[in-house]
């Protein structure tokens, strides 16, 4: 369901949730363009702003000499894949988000989030966030604002592929043999970011990892059992939490496995929220089908507002833990 009008109202509900740990932001691909002028043509190598998902599939297309729906990136991955080889996608893909592109109002307000909640809590409520996105601007926001975090990647190809990959604030890499067992990441300490999808490691080409063609989706489809999945203790997290979905369309694949996957067929047991602008009534209906309320307005702007909610909540004594 939408409702346009009730903003500010729901920006005070979301903040309390934060205040209280109850609320995992999800980042897709348009959180990388709140903010972004809507004149503004994104152009590969300018590292100044990162593309949506539609952008990078049409600049792979392009790239590629793919002839069908250029808009779809799923599908023009697959045929990079099938028809250049992973190495050569990897290559690209690489190319494109091996660049330091600077935070959004987003990025930098997820990383300020904990030097609030600590004003008035000791320790805070740190966050789960999750992520569908292949870059590290959300990491390096963290870097900037002093926040340690953990990171959990998944891998989508070598030895460990089908596995997350655990990347301790102050320890080695590790991966996730026994996701239903292991109990190593938490947010009880900090902050810790799920990237779902992979993303690119900037300091090792090796460790690249690139969830995009319909094989990967398959693979992730399959695994029916999400326990065998993700972390245990993140998988409690989710199910006991709010999802604030941020940068998402329907037709985005991103969205429809992650609900399927954590939450397979039963509805959300607490309210959710999905900012879009303008929504038609397919996503709608769609959203509104998971208990995802609409929030209809322009991410930079609902950020703005639920960044002064959240400075409210949080001087007002309205924090507390879960």
């Amino acid at each position: 369901m939408s409702e346009p009008d009730n903003v500010d109202h729901q920006c005070k509900i979301v903040a309390k949730e934060i205040c209280d740990g109850r609320v995992v932001p999800f980042l897709g691909s348009g959180a990388n363009l709140c903010g972004r002028p809507e004149e503004l043509v994104w152009r590969p190598g300018q590292f100044d702003w990162l593309p949506d998902s539609t952008e990078l599939a049409r600049y792979l297309a392009n790239t590629f000499q793919y002839q069908g729906n250029g808009d779809d990136l799923v599908r023009v991955s697959q045929y990079v894949l099938l028809m250049m080889g992973a190495y050569r996608l990897y290559e690209e893909l690489r190319g494109l988000f091996n660049g330091d592109y600077p935070p959004t109002a987003l990025h930098q307000f997820l990383a300020e989030v904990p030097s609030i909640l600590r004003r008035y809590q000791d320790p805070p409520p740190y966050q789960l966030i999750v992520s569908t996105n292949y870059d590290d601007v959300l990491e390096r926001a963290f870097r900037k604002a002093g926040e340690p975090f953990d990171l959990v990647s998944y891998d989508a190809e070598g030895e460990t592929r089908g596995k997350f990959i655990h990347y301790p604030h102050d320890g080695d890499p590790r991966p996730i043999e026994e996701p239903n067992r292991y109990s190593e990441v938490s947010t009880t300490k900090r902050t810790v970011i799920l990237k779902i999808h992979g993303a690119v490691n900037r300091a090792d080409e090796q460790r690249d990892s690139f969830v995009i063609t319909e094989d990967h989706y398959i693979d992730y489809l399959a695994r029916t059992d999400v326990s065998k999945l993700f972390p245990v203790t993140l998988i409690d997290k989710l199910r006991r939490s709010h999802c604030l979905f941020l940068g998402y369309r329907l037709h985005d694949w991103n969205v429809r496995v992650i609900l399927k996957k954590i939450w397979a067929n039963e509805r959300l047991h607490r309210a959710s929220w999905a900012i879009q602008l303008n929504p038609d009534l397919l996503d709608q209906k769609y959203w509104s089908h998971w208990d995802v309320t609409i929030l209809n307005r322009p991410l930079e702007t609902y950020i703005d507002k639920l960044h002064a909610a959240l400075l409210q909540a949080a001087a007002g004594g309205g924090c507390g833990h879960e």
